[in-house]
């Protein structure tokens, strides 16, 4: 316990001094919001094969099955942000945080209340016809899925409505993923936060963080390949750790200004 405690406040330490920090989230943080991880224990990869229910080209085989892996996904609505996030934007309150790069598509980072946030993968927040391009809501989509059929374009009635957002096989958003690249190159403090490290291009944006001359903290449930070359690593839940590190960042800075 010990242990943990000297490494919130070397995270602190490092956070208070920073002038443009930079919070990169993956599923981690919002697991303990209710929304079910992607390769964890309990992760929906051990229920569902991802070339077929998360693939462009899963979807276009088969839509229905994406419907029904959405239903443990997508279907989590009344999900709400947790201490993670609301520690997150706390920061970006106090002007350390510039911006969230998030690899999450569930809205949650705006909700806590942080405004800049770019989203890797996407949004559950607007869906698309494939076909034509035509936008949709969910209430729309959500007649169809309460009968138990595959959702349909309003406009071109086409099967290819879906989420806006990035499957495998599909280009991360280039404006985003640019805008997030220049984020990593900028910061002095780059902080991990819930995520794997695993899924690129996404995953190498702590090491060009790093690269560039960042500090980097990684607050993570289990360890990540990246671990060695970070000056703090924290091995707990987000949403108990961030809230911590944020109360010693406060005192921090009120001890700076008496």
């Amino acid at each position: 316990m010990e242990l943990i405690e000297e490494k919130i406040e070397l995270a602190a330490s490092i956070i208070a001094k920073a002038k443009h920090a930079v919070v990169f989230t993956g599923a981690g943080v919002s697991a303990e919001s209710g929304i079910p991880t992607f390769r964890g224990e309990d992760g929906l990869w051990k229920k569902y094969n991802p070339e077929e229910v998360a693939s462009i080209y899963g979807f276009r085989r088969n839509p229905k099955a994406f419907w029904e892996f959405s239903k443990d996904l997508l279907g989590k609505t009344t999900a709400k942000p947790n201490p993670a996030h609301y520690s997150i934007a706390e920061l970006e309150k106090m002007g350390i945080v510039k911006a969230v790069i998030t690899q999450n598509i569930d809205m949650l980072h705006q909700r806590a209340g942080n405004t800049k946030v770019l989203e890797l993968h996407g949004s559950v927040e607007r869906l698309e016809c494939l076909d034509c391009g035509e936008e949709h809501t969910w209430d729309y989509v959500g007649e169809f899925l309460i009968r138990n059929e595959i959702p349909r374009c309003k406009k071109c009635k086409s099967y290819y409505v879906k989420p806006k957002v990035v499957l495998f096989g599909e280009a991360l958003p280039r404006d985003v993923l640019m805008e997030a690249v220049e984020e990593s190159r900028r910061c002095d403090v780059f902080i991990v936060v819930g995520s794997s490290l695993v899924v690129y291009p996404a995953a190498e944006l702590p090491f060009l963080a790093k690269r560039s001359g960042a500090k980097l903290i990684i607050i993570n449930a289990e360890p990540t390949h990246a671990d060695s070359m970070a000056e703090v690593v924290i091995i707990g839940k987000a949403g108990e750790v961030l809230p911590k590190i944020v109360k010693k960042v406060k005192e921090i800075k009120a001890s700076e200004r008496s």
